[in-house]
């Protein structure tokens, strides 16, 4: 009987023996079998001509939040398996990012009643949004190919005739331009003025013109519309305003923001009573350098 009782228990023993030597341990491909490793590479190869990369930038994913430099990191902690969208973004002056949506800051504007203003000479932002599925066990790399949000505008006016020299100072602003941007589905929105002080130009072949240069997140709305005067020592004549639906020149102006865009047009004087008005139509795109354009004629009674 006793030793009935000693075979099973060997043939038990054997048996578990057997059973454990055929379960084999699991094999894993990184430290982290249930998580998963995120590396960002950002491109920067897309930004304009003579701008160079940010020192910093953000990039977020969910409650995940994080300021790079450099062109490739290892995003630290690691990632629950799931669905996550990158937002990478960098900050610059005038500029604020909150989730997808950048904002311009405001500013004071020159002509009460027109509404809200916007900075006219922020920095330069640039912004890309990454769709990233995660997988546990895995050390993923994505890269974000940064897109230059910014961009560049110059109004040239050649005031031509006998009251060119009492000229005293041209200034005004243009409407319709974006004062949000979701960098992810590209919604231009907040449409809002920005202001235009005009300088002379006193050197190269655009001497004697003025030129008002503006960077811009976009435009938005239906019109942009820009509005103007031309003031005159002492008052003589009297201030000349000036005003130009730029709607159809300005419609692609959120396509390719990496190069300048130069606009000059033609000045045609209206009477009004005692005075004149004016408008500046047939506006031709120049070569995206500041200063350059078509030209405006113009002229005032004295």
């Amino acid at each position: 009987m006793k030793r009935n009782i000693r075979q099973c228990l060997i043939v038990a023993a054997t048996a578990l023996s057997l059973a454990a030597c055929d379960v084999k341990d699991p094999i894993y491909n990184t430290p982290h079998p249930e998580q998963g490793a995120i590396t960002l590479v950002t491109d920067w190869s897309g930004i304009g001509e003579g701008l160079t990369a940010p020192a910093s930038y953000t990039v977020e994913a969910g409650d995940y939040s994080a300021t790079l430099t450099g062109t490739t990191n290892l995003l630290e902690p690691l990632f629950e398996p799931g669905s996550y969208h990158l937002h990478i973004y960098n900050t610059p002056q005038h500029i604020t990012v909150s989730g997808i949506t950048a904002t311009v800051a405001g500013a004071s504007g020159n002509v009460d009643g027109a509404g809200p203003f916007v900075q006219e000479m922020p920095g330069w932002l640039f912004t890309d949004a990454v769709d990233a599925v995660i997988e546990p066990d895995t050390e993923q790399t994505f890269t974000a190919v940064m897109q230059q949000q910014v961009r560049q505008l110059t109004l040239v006016i050649e005031p031509t005739g006998s009251t060119t020299d009492r000229i005293e100072h041209i200034e005004g602003y243009l409407s319709g331009v974006a004062g949000t941007l979701d960098f992810s589905a590209g919604i231009y929105a907040t449409p809002t003025n920005v202001e235009l002080q005009f300088a002379k130009i006193t050197s190269g072949a655009n001497a004697g013109k003025y030129a008002a240069t503006v960077r811009l997140l976009g435009i938005a709305g239906e019109q942009q519309k820009l509005n103007a005067i031309i003031r005159f020592t002492g008052g003589s004549p009297e201030a000349l305003n000036l005003t130009s639906d730029l709607t159809t020149e300005l419609a692609a102006f959120n396509a390719d923001k990496r190069k300048p865009l130069t606009l000059g047009g033609k000045v045609v004087e209206t009477p009004t009573g005692a005075d004149f008005s004016a408008t500046i139509t047939d506006w031709t795109p120049g070569n995206g350098e500041g200063g350059e354009g078509g030209s405006a004629g113009m002229e005032t009674n004295n």
